[in-house]
């Protein structure tokens, strides 16, 4: 890949759980592979990369205290336990997005000229651009994870990814299916895709009517809670009093806020735009639009794969790239 005079704009999908890092502390994150079977070795072959970028982030990391250690952890016995909680989903996600961010680095990867993230992704963003640390970035993510789980009781409230919808008809839908209760669009990822949030009899309605509303199909999502909508404003309550006490300093490159999509540059700007995303929506789409509108044409996503195909769909003339394995560092160094 050949970077433009504006290079890449990173785009930070996942997020791990780095449990509440502190200094001279070394930071396990489970690795829960879930295929067995003739897949089996896909699983394996993912950990040994993240092992190998687990091991390069711990190395640049050495004077700060803090290492991290990817261990093995079969969850085969219980498939839906080991990531259903966002408790453990969040700290996951920040590992696997901060470990390929810090290889690539490591691999003489250069810095993007905007950075991005969806959702918790926002913060692996921000800790790539310098304005997190890697251990506040952890603590945050660990008390976001509990507060939002604490907000609504598991099973009250769930999220359900709109296919064929755009934000029109996604919100039409939510109106419709609301009915006193909240049901609320949550992510406008693409121009076919829009997930909606809230109330778990409100989003139970919103599929059942998606054929009158000319959207193709509705599928509950397996979370444990209703991200980015009104119920969760106990989590943004306490994710307000954090972000007062944490440090944060203005970013190295800007970063595109999921709620303003927009770049923010002012670290208390970007606390009080964090604060509004945990009930905000999450505007995906209008990022990628307005990065490629400003002349950013390359994107990388690093620690997934989900977000690359959005920003194609969202930007048809980019280029979008997903790194999770230093397979794919390798591949996209060779094309600097």
């Amino acid at each position: 890949m050949k970077f433009s005079v504006k290079p890449a704009a990173l785009a930070v999908a996942s997020v791990l759980a780095l449990a509440g890092a502190a200094q001279a502390q070394n930071v396990k994150v489970a690795f829960i592979e879930g295929l067995s079977g003739p897949f089996g070795g896909v699983g394996q072959n993912q950990l040994k990369h993240f092992q190998y970028a687990a091991e390069r982030f711990s190395g640049k990391q050495a004077n700060s205290g803090v290492t991290v250690e990817i261990v093995p952890m079969d969850s085969k016995g219980s498939p839906q336990e080991a990531l259903a909680l966002t408790t453990n989903t969040q700290p996951v996600m920040l590992t696997a997005g901060v470990a390929a961010w810090r290889a690539w680095l490591a691999a003489g990867g250069p810095m993007p000229v905007v950075v991005a993230g969806h959702s918790l992704g926002e913060y692996s963003a921000l800790c790539a651009a310098g304005a997190l640390d890697l251990a506040t970035t952890a603590r945050l993510l660990k008390l976001r994870g509990q507060a939002m789980q604490a907000a609504v009781p598991v099973g009250v409230g769930a999220m359900a990814a709109l296919l064929g919808a755009d934000i029109e008809k996604a919100q039409g839908l939510a109106d419709a299916a609301a009915q006193g209760e909240v049901c609320t669009v949550a992510n406008d990822n693409d121009p076919s895709q829009v997930v909606i949030s809230g109330h778990r009899g409100a989003i139970e309605r919103a599929i059942e009517l998606v054929k009158d509303h000319g959207i193709k199909r509705g599928i509950l999502l397996p979370v444990s809670a209703p991200f980015h909508c009104p119920l969760m404003q106990p989590a943004a309550d306490a994710m307000a009093q954090a972000l007062a006490d944490a440090s944060l300093q203005a970013p190295l490159v800007p970063v595109y806020a999921n709620v303003a999509a927009a770049p923010v540059a002012d670290a208390e700007t970007i606390k009080a735009l964090l604060v509004e995303q945990v009930t905000g929506r999450v505007r995906w789409r209008e990022s990628v639009v307005a990065m490629f509108d400003n002349g950013v044409h390359e994107f990388v996503e690093f620690g997934g794969k989900v977000l690359a195909p959005m920003v194609k769909r969202s930007a048809q003339d980019a280029n979008a790239t997903s790194v999770i394995s230093m397979d794919d560092i390798e591949a996209l160094m060779k094309g600097l």
